[in-house]
């Protein structure tokens, strides 16, 4: 497997999405600097309340140093600015439509959540991209192989987190194994084989 593959990986939608707004210095990082407000809500909320039903109220409550109704429903929801799942519509490429209808969500909090596991999941992927450029993969096993490695590394950490929505992976780990395996597998599959890999990772604690 040549470096090319690492290059591939350095260019996902998903990790333009991050990069475009996280490494931004015009208005946009402000907006950035926003969504992690909520996405460190929303961890803390999942970590020390487990079980406790999440509502925009609640995550806004749990906001440092201060959320509000208008602030949420700007980084999240139907009508969010800069959504990741804007970015796989817009895209238009068939993995991306694939990633785009697995990830679809009715609900403010739960796409919120959804986000929040990419941005949970970022360092991680950081360090297996890292690996990668120092040295490639031999096959597209065995690059999943590492990837499946750091995610569940990243679920004994964040377990609770991991655990919401029914244990539904982090989008860019899903997205990340369709181009190793050179969109010869399907989103719809990917999720559900990594979302028995969680569900008996958090099980096994």
């Amino acid at each position: 497997m040549s470096r090319a593959f690492t290059a591939e990986l350095g260019n996902t939608v998903v990790g333009r999405w991050f990069h475009g707004l996280a490494d931004n210095p015009s208005i946009k990082r402000n907006h950035w600097h926003t969504k992690s407000v909520y996405f460190r809500s929303v961890a803390r909320l999942v970590e020390h309340r487990p079980g406790e039903p999440l509502s925009w109220r609640s995550i806004v409550d749990a906001a440092e140093p201060r959320g509000c109704r208008s602030t949420f429903y700007e980084v999240t929801g139907a009508h969010a600015r800069h959504r990741m799942i804007g970015a796989l519509i817009k895209d238009g490429r068939s993995h991306s439509i694939q990633l785009a209808l697995r990830y679809q969500r009715k609900d403010a909090v739960s796409q919120l959540l959804d986000e929040a596991k990419v941005w949970s999941f970022w360092q991680h992927r950081e360090r297996v991209l890292r690996r990668f450029a120092e040295t490639a993969p031999a096959t597209a096993q065995a690059a999943e192989d590492a990837i499946v490695r750091e995610l569940l590394t990243w679920v004994a950490r964040n377990p609770k987190l991991a655990a919401t929505l029914d244990h539904t992976p982090p989008a860019c780990v899903v997205e990340d194994l369709m181009v190793v395996h050179e969109g010869n597998v399907v989103a719809s599959r990917v999720a559900s084989h990594l979302t028995d890999l969680i569900r008996d990772a958090v099980t096994a604690r």
